[in-house]
């Protein structure tokens, strides 16, 4: 795990966001500017990694599936800090992405899995274990124009592209252990950042007036 790959993989991003793209970003003050972080962003398109890891106001490490590491440029992934996630067994990712925690670093995560509309109908459960037993914030994020409705999942908008990366206010989840446990903290971490990622979503596209794309 190169701890040091944010540092080039960062100024990329950057470029790719306000050069090659023409990017807004909103928000960025809510990113606390130290200890440990999770990014949590919707996904609707391809682009939406590199253009979070620009946007984000530290040097972050994001969950990317393994499928990116097996084309001839995963290597760049490996260089850049990046965590790779086989999405049948999760775990092992997770327990990296814990360890960055544990030093004070940004992780960044989809909580949806997958490509998709973005609007955040559902999370799969390890943005709340992170959350749970990482102890940090999760701030939500929304990625608005990088898949205009009727374009394949795999659209790369062209140059000066206006997109727009959207940071809401940090959620800390409730770690109180009740009667139930350990399975009451994490249903209850899953339902506090499932629906306000879903509300700082729909607050994004108000904001911003780009809509999500519907197919």
């Amino acid at each position: 795990m190169y701890r040091w790959g944010p540092i080039w993989s960062r100024r990329v991003g950057q470029f790719l966001d306000h050069v090659w793209w023409n990017t807004k970003v909103h928000g960025a003050e809510h990113v606390p500017k130290d200890g440990p972080v999770i990014i949590a962003s919707n996904h609707t398109g391809v682009i939406d990694g590199p253009l979070l890891h620009g946007a984000v106001p530290r040097g972050s490490h994001f969950i990317i599936k393994q499928e990116f590491w097996d084309s001839p440029l995963g290597f760049l992934m490996t260089l850049a800090g990046q965590i790779p996630v086989d999405r049948k067994n999760g775990r092992a990712a997770l327990v990296v992405a814990q360890q960055m925690l544990s030093e004070g670093r940004v992780v960044g995560i989809f909580p949806e899995g997958n490509r998709g509309s973005g609007t955040v109908q559902s999370t799969r459960a390890g943005v709340a274990w992170l959350a749970v037993h990482g102890n940090a914030p999760v701030v939500p994020v929304a990625c608005l124009g990088t898949r205009p409705t009727g374009k394949k999942v795999g659209y790369v908008p062209p140059p000066r592209s206006r997109l727009h990366v959207v940071f809401g206010k940090p959620i800390v989840v409730d770690t109180e252990r009740g009667e139930g446990g350990n399975r009451e903290v994490m249903t209850r971490a899953m339902q506090q950042i499932h629906q306000g990622l879903a509300a700082h979503v729909e607050d994004a596209v108000a904001l911003t007036g780009i809509p999500l794309p519907t197919h």
